[in-house]
């Protein structure tokens, strides 16, 4: 209580005067309380013993004399008045810890513990960023790092002659040491210098007591044109430590860049200042090395605000800010050939210099030009993929594409201009970077979207500019100019990129209609075996090319390619994984949240999504025109073996035929199972009413000539349907009753007969003369003998399976004891008959016929190849 009611002046004026040191002080003083608690701990117990037996044998006061002092209770209350309470301010107790840490390194200097040295010298100068904030550099520090120092050298100096090594940790503190003292020291070479001078006199001398000057929030001061200070609008400037104003010139903007980068992915680091004092540094900057320094550290720093930020995206505001500081980038190394940025140079560590370059010199700057236009494109497509895309948002934002384009175009034009002068290795990935990233800009859009966009791009250009690898004047031929880039492609690059390339040019082929190319691609290219090893991002690519193969194939009217090659995609029923336009969030689902979000970020922008619905309705029309014969030929045939194309597509037919009532179609796959049952039962009219009906090819290029196709398709597909059901009731059939029946012209019909019967589909003659079909009658199996077919079947599968799996577990032991019986010896499946090639009802091999009566071999693709 007595140090809140002292009378006197003194005592008031240090409390007063002190309490800005208490206040700055708490957390120190905090910790020294938790230490000084438990030690005082058992004297503070022992005290209130005594306290407590003294009360015990002094007598009770009652009444008024309860308000008496006794004689003991005086001399307490006066030795507390005398105690005198030192309180030690920040600054001191941080100038102690700093003395006893340079104590700390002499004594290790007497032992040579270098160890301890290390240590204790990032521990040093930890400290000095402390007391530097409220001060200047205390001399006991230039003193200790001079003579740290002086002690190194001697030491290296005596290892060299005598030759005597160290231990391996006192070797490893005295190389830590040494690789930081150096660079530390420069930093204070002038004080240090000072120092060696006259030691005695450096030390005595008393340092100038600073005056503590009140911190202004905003100081108004008079703009001079001998320096340059950061000032707003309003005349004020920018007031930094000890109320100085902080001042920009040419000279010092090393320096400020170096205390930036330095301060990069650390905690309670205010990135949005570091960009409006990078934004002054451009006005003061005079040089391009200035210029260039500052661009490079400016753009990564606006990308470190999304990294620090929790958005996942960058703002509009600030990729447009950064594209634009990345085009005003590429224009001063334009302008300026002797200053390259390139990612493996030096960097430049005297920053009170700038360098010089000399006629017919380079300078290199380290840096990476194609790594920011990638992060552009990278957080464009991240704002896109968060965008609503039924939004006027997402059509605004679309519109930057356009200068992303541009700068893709521009950083591709410097890459080969620096590749002229230095056929590097480096040169020719970051090329081949740049490329990769172009055309998967253009693959996916026709060639009018491309056309429009290479004109607007080349405009934006300046004129001096000029591509070796796709000139201006390739421009207005789309097709060749994706030509060349994957050509460029397949010859410098290997690996992914080239994969990559592959498929974009695939799925180029395939958007303009050009089928057969594509297929021939893709198969040369034996993508299909070894797309598994290859990254995600690429299996989606290849996915989405495969689609856009059997899209194209549907619209050429080859029906059986087109439900060959979309049914690894479409009947997996994972479509939108597979094409990564959506995720499926089950119930029960066992994905983890990094999982997840890995999977969102895969997500394609919806511009480049594939209308699911589309490639539904394709697949489900192109299994209705293969399975409604296969299933009229099937049931007119009982032993024959039951055979399934689409397990999709029969799994819909069977759900709408449980059904007790079925209305009109409501939806596209309602519309093409009732089509379906319509061509079934015969009904070839309605069954093209209701298909064409669906609004779905609307969506196509060209819907008139779809529906023209799908009309055709019905017919034939119901002629063959007819004949697979009615031929056992029927001895001979006219060819003109067909072709009244299904309105196709007398020469289709005996075409599509003729081909029926050379694949054994059809058992009958054509008679041209009469112009009539006449069916055989083959022999009826008997029961006994149908059982016998059905057992050889059942045989030949568990045959095929004990070797597969055979095979599987000795594959390495066979292929071995092959090596060394000869060519001749049996190995694997090759023994039986040569290795005959087996397959599928889907992918047939061997003898197998596909129900449109022409033979097929190979994987998803290969059934477009004639055996």
């Amino acid at each position: 209580m007595s140090r809140f009611f002292h009378g006197g002046g003194s005592d008031s004026e240090t409390s007063s005067s002190d309490e800005e040191e208490l206040y700055s002080d708490r957390e120190e003083e905090e910790e020294q309380s938790e230490e000084e608690e438990s030690s005082d701990e058992y004297s503070e117990e022992e005290d209130s013993e005594e306290e407590s037996s003294e009360d015990e044998d002094r007598p009770k006061k009652t009444g008024a004399n309860i308000f008496l002092k006794d004689e003991g209770e005086d001399t307490d209350e006066s030795e507390d008045e005398d105690r005198v309470t030192v309180v030690k301010s920040a600054k001191d107790k941080r100038l102690e810890e700093l003395e006893s840490t340079v104590k700390l390194i002499e004594n290790a200097e007497k032992i040579g513990d270098w160890a301890v040295i290390s240590t204790e010298f990032d521990k040093l100068n930890r400290q000095l960023l402390k007391i530097t904030q409220s001060g200047p550099t205390p001399k006991i520090y230039i003193k200790a790092i001079a003579d740290l120092e002086d002690f190194m050298n001697e030491t290296i100096a005596k290892q060299k002659t005598t030759g005597k090594k160290m231990n391996a940790s006192n070797t490893k503190g005295l190389n830590a040491v040494r690789q930081r003292i150096k660079k530390n020291n420069k930093d204070y070479q002038a004080e240090i210098d000072k120092y060696r001078e006259d030691k005695d006199g450096y030390m005595e001398a008393v340092e100038a007591e600073e005056v503590k000057i009140e911190k202004p929030s905003r100081l108004r001061v008079t703009p001079t044109l001998d320096a340059l200070t950061i000032a707003d609008d309003e005349g004020f400037s920018t007031v930094g430590r000890h109320g100085k104003t902080l001042q920009y010139t040419p000279e010092s903007i090393l320096k400020h860049l170096r205390i930036i980068v330095e301060s990069r992915g650390k905690k309670n680091t205010d990135r949005l200042e570091q960009i409006r004092t990078m934004e002054k540094l451009l006005e003061v900057s005079q040089t391009p090395y200035q210029q260039i320094r500052v661009y490079l550290t400016l753009i990564a720093t606006r990308f470190d605000l999304t990294s620090s930020s929790t958005a996942n995206h960058m703002s509009p505001e600030q990729w447009k800010l950064a594209e634009g500081e990345f085009s005003k980038l590429l224009g001063v190394l334009e302008e300026n050939r002797n200053h390259i940025v390139f990612e493996g140079a030096e960097e430049w560590e005297d920053d009170d210099k700038l360098p010089q370059v000399a006629e017919g010199e380079v300078l290199r700057i380290p840096g990476s030009i194609v790594s920011f236009v990638e992060r552009l494109d990278d957080e464009l497509t991240r704002s896109l993929q968060h965008i609503d895309p039924h939004t006027a948002e997402y059509i605004e934002r679309l519109g930057d594409e356009q200068a992303l384009y541009t700068a893709l175009l521009r950083t591709q034009l410097y890459v080969e201009e620096l590749g002229k002068t230095d056929k590097s290795e480096p040169r020719q990935d970051s090329l081949n970077r740049v490329v990769i990233r172009r055309l998967e800009h253009v693959y996916f859009k026709p060639s009018q979207v491309v056309s429009i966009l290479e004109d607007a791009t080349w405009k934006a250009i300046p004129q001096k500019l000029e591509s070796t690898i796709t000139p201006r004047s390739s421009t207005s031929d789309v097709p060749a100019l994706v030509q060349t880039l994957c050509n460029y492609l397949f010859r410098y690059s290997d690996g992914i990129i080239r994969a990559r390339a592959m498929l974009c040019q695939i799925y180029f082929l395939a958007l303009h209609e050009n089928y057969y190319r594509a297929r021939d691609l893709m198969l040369m290219s034996h993508l299909s075996e070894n797309i598994a090893n290859f990254d995600v991002s690429t299996q989606i690519l290849f996915n989405r090319t495969l689609v856009q193969i059997g899209l194209c194939a549907f619209r050429a009217g080859l029906i059986y390619e087109a439900q060959n090659t979309l049914s690894d995609i479409c009947g997996s029923g994972r479509q939108k994984e597979l094409l990564a336009q959506g995720i499926i969030l089950q119930r029960y689902s066992t994905v983890s949240p990094e999982q997840e979000k890995l999977e969102r970020q895969r997500q394609l922008p919806f511009h480049m999504h594939i209308n699911l619905e589309l490639l539904e309705c394709i697949y489900l029309t192109s299994s209705m025109f293969l399975e409604v014969p296969l299933m009229a030929q099937t049931s007119s045939s009982p032993e024959m073996k039951r055979r399934v194309i689409s397990k999709t597509f029969r799994r819909m037919l069977d759900y709408n035929e449980r059904q007790v009532f079925t209305g009109p179609p409501e939806n596209t796959r309602d519309g093409v199972i009732m089509s379906a049952k319509f061509l079934a039962a015969g009904d070839w009219k309605k069954a093209t009413e209701l298909l064409n009906s669906i609004k779905i090819w609307d969506l196509m290029a060209q819907p008139d000539k779809i529906k023209a196709m799908l009309a055709e398709q019905i017919q034939e597909e119901g002629l063959r349907t007819y004949l697979f059901t009615y031929a056992p009731f029927y001895d001979t059939l006219s060819v003109s009753t067909l072709v009244n029946m299904f309105e196709l012209s007398e020469k289709k019909v005996s075409s599509i007969v003729s081909r029926m019967i050379s694949h054994d589909e059809l058992a009958a003659a054509l008679d041209q003369v009469n112009d009539a079909i006449v069916f055989t009658k083959g022999v009826e199996l008997s029961r006994l003998q149908s059982q016998i077919v059905t057992l050889a079947d059942k045989s030949m599968s568990l045959l095929e399976a004990n070797e597969k799996t055979l095979e599987q577990r000795t594959q390495g032991m066979a292929n071995a004891f092959q090596r060394e019986q000869g060519p001749g010896a049996r190995g694997g499946r090759g023994g039986r008959g040569g290795g005959q090639a087996r397959g599928g009802a889907r992918f047939p091999g061997g003898q197998q016929r596909r129900p449109g009566g022409q033979q097929f071999g190979g994987g998803a693709l290969g059934g477009a190849i004639k055996a």
